[in-house]
């Protein structure tokens, strides 16, 4: 079944893009108008974030969210049969902060957030990158979907780490200098284990395992965002967030991370995933204190 999908989707894949996004064109009309996909969360996301702007604003950005959202995969389907020129020409970046940290034979974390083209991305860099790019993922429930998307993400030396056996997967790395790509703005499992921070004036938790490994061991942390130029073409910023993290105190590193994120959100609000549900938890005072 597997190799009958994967080959419905590659030949798809072959169309021009420009002929691909008549196909998100229309994917967006019936997601927004139609089916009106997590329109709900979308727009409540959306008043937490931005209660100073008008109805009106706010279903711009919408609008611009959904046609990023249905290119997204749209792009997804084409980089299934693109060649890694095609990839390059399509996603750059300036990888010198990769390259230096390469150099002096660190290891890095590299914090991203749901911004996209985060598909696109993952294979344009894990091209043009000296050390092993390792980024942890969720597996997904569906065994043929799993396949296909770790096939694709993989296509251009990526290594995927299920975020479910991070302690074993990562072994074989422990000693190399590498790149660990990780999704940080994904709602932690258990609300109780995470640090907490006002994020667009909501008390938020995010996740404390990348915090505390870069601490532990030291590891310079490298933030980015994703900038979509024009249709198609998109550009990694790359900044370092933290040379020594193990000199900050508990919480300072992930609160540098999610000032970066907010301002990043405000100045490109179209471009972050607003069906993500990322104030479905609420704060209680026994989770600890919020910090600022």
């Amino acid at each position: 079944m597997f190799y009958i999908v994967y080959g419905i989707l590659y030949g798809i894949s072959l169309l021009p893009l420009r002929v691909l996004y008549i196909i998100s064109d229309g994917a967006y009309f019936l997601l927004y108008y139609i089916i009106r996909y997590r329109k709900q969360v979308v727009f409540s996301n959306l008043k937490q974030a931005f209660p100073e702007k008008t109805d009106e604003e706010r279903i711009r950005i919408a609008k611009k969210f959904y046609r990023n959202f249905t290119d997204n995969f749209i792009e997804f389907l084409k980089v299934i049969s693109a060649s890694p020129a095609f990839i390059n020409r399509h996603f750059y970046s300036d990888y010198s902060i990769f390259d230096r940290l390469h150099d002096e034979g660190k290891r890095a974390q590299v914090l991203l957030a749901h911004n996209f083209n985060w598909e696109m991305g993952c294979l344009a860099v894990a091209s043009n990158t000296k050390q092993p790019f390792l980024v942890v993922y969720m597996p997904i429930a569906s065994k043929l979907v799993d396949k296909l998307f770790m096939k694709v993400r993989t296509k251009t030396g990526a290594i995927l780490l299920p975020a479910t056996d991070m302690r074993n997967a990562i072994i074989p790395y422990r000693s190399k200098s590498y790149l660990l790509v990780l999704v940080a703005d994904q709602n932690p499992g258990d609300p109780s284990s995470a640090l907490w921070y006002n994020f667009f004036g909501k008390p938020t938790p995010f996740v404390r395992a990348p915090e505390s490994g870069a601490r532990r061991g030291n590891t310079p942390v490298v933030f980015c965002k994703i900038i979509k130029h024009r249709r198609g073409y998109y550009e990694l910023i790359l900044e370092i967030g933290e040379e020594m993290p193990s000199q900050l105190k508990e919480g300072e590193l992930t609160l540098k991370y999610v000032n970066y994120l907010q301002n990043f959100i405000r100045e490109y609000p179209e471009a972050w995933l607003w069906s993500h549900r990322r104030w479905k938890w609420n704060w209680k005072e026994e989770y600890g204190e919020i910090i600022k």
